[in-house]
Order: C-alpha cells, then structure tokens, then sequence
C-alpha cells in the first residue's frame, strides 16, 4: 500500500531547509563582504585578556603584581611573546612581557581608553593589542593585552559560526513549534469541509462543502466536488421520476386487466390472477424504490395487528394458488416507524416466501421482532448476502423481479433494524427482522391477540 503524502514536509521540513541554506549564503556573503573591507593586518585574539587580569593580584599596599595561574602559564605556550599592561582606577598598574616601545607612554594611562583594537603589521611584531575592562582578585582592571594573533578572516568565520548557530537553532524551533499551529489552523476549513462530506449520504442528498472557509487553493477541489454532487442530484432525481411515472403507468392497465381476469369464467383465464397479482407487486415495489427516498410520518406500530392485516390481504391469492399463511402472535411490544413501509416489508417477506417454494407460510411476532417462515427450499449460506442486493435472484430461471428483499433491507435499515436469514427448523428459509423498541416505552407490552 503507497504511502499517503502529508503536509508536514512541505510545509515544516523543508521550509527550515532552505532557511538553513539562506543563512549560510547570507553569513558567508556578509563574511566576503567584510573581509574584502577589511585594509589588512593582525587582531590579537580577545581570550588572553581576562586570563591576564585573572593573573594580577594586589598586596597589603594595594600594589599590583602578577601572579601566573596555570591558566595564563597554558597560554603563554601558544604565545610565548604575550604582554600586558593592567591599571585600576586608582592609577595603579602593572606590566607583563615586552611591552613595544610605542605602547610605553600608555602605562598609567589606560584609564581613559575603556575598549579598543590595534592591528599588527606582521604576524611577529607584537603590535597586534585588545584594551578590555575586566574584573579579577585585584578588582575591575583596564587591560591592554597581547597574545595569540590571526587575520581577520579567521576572526570572522568564528564570529559567523557563533552567530548562525544559535540564529539557526531559533528559527528551527521556532519552525517545528509555530508552524503545525499554523498549518492547524490554515487547514480548519478543510476539516469542517470533511465533516461536511461525511454527511452526505443516499438519503441525505442536497448538502454542499462549504467553499468559504478553506483556504484559496483548496476553493477549485471543493467547487469541483459540489459540481459533481449537483449532477449526482440531478440523475438521481430523473431516476427517481421515471420510477415513479412507470410504476404509476403500470398499475392502471394491471388493475384493469385483473377486474377482467376476476370477471372471467374460464379456469384459465382465473389462473393468471397470479401472474397479474406478480405485475402488480412489481409495480409497488417501483413505488417503493421512489418512496424511500421520502421520510416519512412515524408513528407507534402494533406489529401484531399490522401483521394480521397483511396476513388478511393476501390469504385470498394464497390460497388460491395452494398455499396457507398463519400468523403466530406471542409477547411483543410496540415500535416507532413509518405503518405504510414496515406493512409493504411483510407483504414482501410473505409473497417471496410463497414464491420461492413455500407451501406453508407463518408469520410471527415477537418482542419487537417479526419472523416470516417457510418449508420450501431454504436460502444456502453462500447466497443470503447476496438475496438482498437489487434484481439478484437465486435461480436463474425463478420468477419475479428481484427486489422484494432489497426493499426489506432499506426499509429496516432506515428503522435502525437488522434482518436476518435462517434455517428454519423443518428446512425451509426463516427471515428475522429485529426492530429497536419505541423510545417512549420503558417496559414491555404484552399482547397475545389485538396488543
């Protein structure tokens, strides 16, 4: 499986990237850019002068002296042609090393000159000097000192690095803080739009993504989502027309034709009654398929009562086809939904069984549950998941139309129910539909008759 792109490398990773690369072209730009400024010569470099002050002591007389610590004695080895001059505020001072002779007329003098650079010539003429307050054992001392000395390229390439890395070390945390709280807010829209989405569904038609809140260029996706969804809605709406207008075409010339048929005094023209009640049921579950998109009145149902009704209805052409449907009534309660949908879903469940090879038909109640059993052939395992898909039939040749049990199921399914396929206990097929109770009654009603 490919693995999904994510945003946070766009838009986390690799924007502190290129920051680092900027950084560095700018630095390296700015350290080019000084250097070729620069008019040349030595800086002494600046951490020999708070090791000096640190080796200046004063005694009982308030006299300065030096004292080496291992620290200075460390980096005379690095500059064995090191001096100072040291000097406090109360003109105090004192001397390290050869001190050149254009310096000599500063002792005693340092006093007024509190920070300064002076440059060398030549790497060796120990003319390269850094004038720096600092605080030792002896107090706060101005120091001019010189040590260790390199180009100022060097110096600058130092400074560049101690600069850029902590620069760098912000700017990426801020980066990898700031910016998914960014990206989180920027992408609100996107997750209300998907909430949006998840709503839409085949009985939730006419919802669109809403196109203002996500950002400018997610508006082009969302506008091209809400096309689609329009000419979804359009082609639905023609089917669901052409449904209706051809279910409601068939059943003027269906009802005539069965007034003729019941008219008729030849056994074999009253023998098509069944055929003619066949068209007709087809002709209702088109209406079916159009009413289901239409929510409609719910109401509480006493499923024994709707039972017997249906039970009552279609004994007549049960019977005259040679077959028995019973209703079997045992403690049930009521359940909310629409009278009209759940009575066509157990006419449906009778008239499939009796077309399927069942002689015996019975109808039970139960709770809030409605079993309809059969003793014909039975539904194999394999096939009742397929039985409730649109037009399946589980004999190529078998009558009817195929969509007696796909109506059940989108009618229960809109009731917040399951339906279930079984074996019977004489080996016929046993189809339970398990109905939620009525949220408006806490305990159960027990009826064996009328409920």
């Amino acid at each position: 499986m490919a693995r999904r792109p994510s945003l946070k490398w766009p838009l986390i990773i690799k924007p502190l990237i290129f920051h680092l690369l900027a950084l560095l072209i700018a630095f390296f730009a700015l350290l080019m850019v000084l250097v070729r400024a620069d008019s040349g010569g030595y800086y002494t470099i600046q951490t020999f002068a708070p090791i000096a002050v640190n080796a200046v002591q004063r005694d009982d007389q308030g006299r300065l002296y030096v004292q080496p610590t291992p620290e200075f004695t460390e980096a005379l080895k690095a500059a064995p042609d090191a001096w100072f001059i040291a000097q406090d505020q109360q003109g105090h001072h004192v001397t390290y090393g050869n001190v050149p002779q254009v310096y000599a007329s500063l002792v005693g003098g340092l006093a007024s000159i509190p920070y300064g650079d002076l440059r060398g010539r030549e790497k060796t003429d120990g003319l390269a000097a850094a004038v720096r307050q600092h605080s030792g054992p002896a107090g706060r001392l101005t120091i001019m000192a010189h040590g260790e000395v390199d180009t100022l390229t060097w110096m600058m390439a130092l400074a560049a690095h101690v600069i850029t890395l902590p620069i760098f070390l912000m700017l990426a945390l801020v980066t990898l803080i700031v910016t998914p709280i960014i990206v989180k807010r920027a992408l609100a829209g996107v997750e209300r739009t998907a909430r949006e989405a998840r709503e839409i569904s085949a009985s939730r038609r006419g919802i669109r993504l809403t196109e203002t809140a996500v950002p400018v260029e997610i508006v082009p996706l969302v506008t091209a989502v809400n096309e689609a969804l329009d000419r979804l809605d359009e082609g639905h709406e023609r089917q669901r027309r052409f449904i209706a207008a051809a279910a409601h075409e068939l059943r003027t010339p269906i009802a005539i034709l069965k007034v003729k048929i019941d008219a008729a005094d030849e056994s074999t023209s009253r023998s098509l009654a069944v055929e003619v009640a066949r068209l007709a049921t087809l002709a209702e579950q088109l209406l079916d398929l159009h009413r289901l998109d239409d929510d409609g009145h719910k109401e509480t149902i006493n499923l024994a009562r709707l039972a017997k009704r249906v039970a009552a209805d279609l004994a007549p052409l049960l019977i005259q086809s040679g077959r028995t449907v019973a209703v079997a009534v045992e403690p049930h309660a009521p359940v909310l939904g629409e009278t009209g949908a759940i009575e066509r879903v157990i006419s449906n469940l009778v008239l499939n069984a009796a077309e399927h090879g069942g002689r015996h038909v019975i109808v039970r109640v139960q709770d809030t549950c409605i079993e309809v059993e059969d003793d014909g052939p039975g539904i194999p395992a394999s096939e009742r998941e397929r039985v409730f898909e649109p037009f399946q039939r589980l004999r190529p040749r078998q009558t009817g139309a195929g969509l007696g049990l796909n109506l059940v199921k989108q009618v229960i399914d809109r009731h917040g129910g399951h339906v279930t396929i079984l074996d019977a206990p004489d080996g016929g097929a046993l189809i339970r539909i398990e109905l939620p109770p009525h949220p408006g009654v806490t305990s159960k009603v027990n009826t064996l008759a009328e409920g």
